[in-house]
């Protein structure tokens, strides 16, 4: 879940983190609070080439999304540079077998999201990209196997190459 997108200055950076939970093995996207159709779209062309079946929801309250993420049993996983390492609850997170929902910000953070997080987590202690910290994050949930991720019903495949590139086209 992404929340507070400011819609007229936030689009590439919204649109790259959908694009990087798709890419390394989210269930789904939420845009909280707010409708894009902008990012929408993109999310939804990239999807019809590259194939996967990710949930895509936005407009949501992000407060009640994860009060009641909670109350049905899931984890709130907050990605914060103020939060405890990742390297020192990762296993902890993963051995719990729940549904997580994974938040990141995108302003200022209401002191709710911190409350509310089963676990504040930080990629490091240094201010940097929340894009990077979702990436880093799943690619440590799923300990590297999402980058060998196939998605269903892809009409684009890239074929690996030293040199120049290769895609494999499905008919339409």
């Amino acid at each position: 879940m992404r929340y507070g997108h400011r819609p007229g200055r936030d689009k590439r950076v919204t649109t790259h983190t959908a694009l990087v939970a798709r890419a390394f093995g989210a269930n789904g996207f939420i845009l909280g609070d707010v409708v894009d159709e902008g990012v929408y779209r993109v999310f939804r062309k990239v999807l019809d080439y590259w194939g996967g079946d990710l949930v895509f929801e936005m407009g949501v309250d992000s407060a009640k999304y994860c009060v009641n993420w909670r109350k049905n049993g899931g984890v709130v996983v907050h990605l914060t540079m103020y939060g405890i390492h990742i390297d020192d609850v990762i296993d902890e997170i993963r051995s719990l077998n729940k549904d997580i929902l994974v938040v990141i910000g995108a302003k200022k953070v209401p002191r709710f999201f911190y409350e509310i997080a089963d676990y504040n987590v930080a990629i490091g202690h240094q201010p940097h990209s929340e894009i990077a910290a979702l990436a880093v994050f799943l690619d440590r949930l799923y300990g590297g196997r999402e980058l060998h991720f196939k998605f269903p019903g892809a009409k684009l495949e890239i074929i690996p190459s030293k040199s120049g590139k290769r895609i494999k086209r499905t008919p339409l």
